[in-house]
């Protein structure tokens, strides 16, 4: 039996496990992708807003020749974390429902690709499972055709075409930049009265020139309320609706982790079942045992949590579970 089963190889997972290793409890890490999954479904040329010493867990230099690192430069960084730590992790194995046995421990039903299920049984759990896998839905007519997707990935195959961003966060406005660079015909749509103002700033006045010269046609207050195979309606607060001729949506509406998996291990969620309850000293739920890292632990706004603030998680969790050992 495991000291600690950890489910996500996020960062914070990769934390969590270092942590318990450092105070000497037997540890491993499952999760349904591989290492790092969330960062690898980043844009292919993301730069992050963080600096490198910020995305550090483990006491592992992040050495890169730019202040702020690319989403390829992470990925190779928490694959040598997660080798120099000889972390033991099984990819590809997702965990369907964690039991809490009359003895304190756990039993963990997981199943690997394939469809093999297994019984793992540990002292205790982490969730540290991700929000990558399961976008926001705006829930509109067309929101299933093939022409739409809630992952950008790199602007080539839309070179040319007529593409529409829908949401003015970040991840928008940088997939407005590179879709401008290869020729696409970029039309914006975004409730808000402005975009997100944590625009990276090294970012933001390039957009602002962009759309002032009209190369992105910018809808603000307005919503889109239909897709269709080749255009899109959008909708302004005052009700004046427009159709716009259209190829391609990107649907940037950001992303909510799963809850499931805490729900039906007895974990109490409040704010509209949103919001695991936890110790914010310890991290532990109101489970004896059960613990929770990264963005799980986050309410509505799953931006309330960030890889700076969830690397941390692990030393709470480690510490308590020395503390009580």
């Amino acid at each position: 039996m495991l000291d600690v089963l950890i489910i996500g190889a996020g960062p914070c997972g990769l934390s969590a496990a270092i942590e318990c290793r450092n105070q000497g409890l037997s540890c491993e890490i499952i999760d349904k992708h591989n290492v790092v999954h969330s960062i690898y479904l980043y844009p292919t040329h993301m730069q992050f807003f963080s600096t490198a010493e910020m995305l550090e867990i483990g006491d592992v230099p992040f050495a890169i020749s730019n202040d702020k690192p690319f989403r390829h430069e992470a990925l190779a960084y928490y694959r040598r974390v997660a080798r120099h730590f000889n972390l033991k992790i099984s990819p590809y194995e997702e965990a369907l429902t964690i039991t809490k046995q009359p003895d304190g421990s756990f039993q963990v039903k997981t199943q690997r690709r394939g469809g093999v299920e297994s019984i793992r049984e540990a002292k205790h759990v982490v969730i540290a499972t991700g929000y990558f896998d399961h976008p926001n839905y705006i829930g509109i007519p067309g929101e299933d055709l093939e022409k739409v997707t809630h992952y950008f990935r790199e602007a080539h195959p839309y070179a040319g075409m007529k593409t529409a961003i829908i949401g003015g966060s970040n991840s928008a406005v940088d997939a407005a930049m590179e879709l401008i660079r290869v020729g696409a015909e970029v039309t914006m749509v975004y409730r808000g009265e402005e975009v997100s103002q944590n625009i990276k700033p090294w970012v933001r006045p390039l957009f602002d020139s962009m759309v002032q010269k009209g190369h992105i046609q910018l809808h603000l207050n307005s919503r889109v309320v239909q897709i269709a195979e080749s255009s899109i309606t959008v909708l302004s607060n005052q009700g004046q609706e427009t159709i716009i001729e259209n190829d391609f949506v990107l649907a940037l509406t950001g992303f909510h982790p799963d809850r499931k998996l805490l729900a039906s291990s007895g974990v109490e969620l409040n704010e509209d079942m949103e919001k695991p309850l936890y110790n914010p000293d310890t991290m532990e739920t109101n489970v004896p045992g059960l613990y929770v890292a990264g963005v799980i632990a986050s309410g509505r706004n799953a931006n309330e949590v960030f890889i700076e603030t969830g690397r941390l998680h692990g030393r709470l969790i480690a510490e308590h579970l020395a503390s009580n050992a």
